[in-house]
């Protein structure tokens, strides 16, 4: 039996009972070399979820794997390198065109 591959299904949250999201255009970025889109203006971490990425980072001594987890700037689950800038906050981080982010291994060097 063949199994069929598609592309990962967006997992943005577009309805919200509450909150109204003002997308800004659509860009292309880079996850690992890889392109994805996001929106202008929207957080990397939010852009990287929508695109079905889940781990982040992985953790210097027992290389844990990490990823978006408070969303608001308070803890270290979203550190990763962004255009060659390790410990970059990507939840708080704005998504713009052309940014290329890689995941962070341990604490990241400068």
């Amino acid at each position: 039996m063949s199994r069929k591959t598609s592309e990962p299904k967006e997992t943005r949250i577009t309805n919200h009972p509450i909150l109204t999201f003002n997308r800004g255009k659509k860009v292309t970025f880079y996850f690992e070399g890889k392109p994805m889109q996001g929106y202008l203006g929207e957080t990397i971490a939010a852009a990287l979820v929508a695109n079905g990425v889940k781990v982040f980072r992985y953790t210097e001594k027992h290389k844990r794997a990490r990823g978006f987890f408070c969303a608001v700037g308070k803890c270290s689950s979203c550190l990763m390198v962004v255009d060659g800038v390790p410990n970059t906050m990507v939840c708080m981080e704005p998504l713009r065109e052309g940014v290329r982010v890689e995941r962070q291994h341990g604490r990241g060097k400068l």
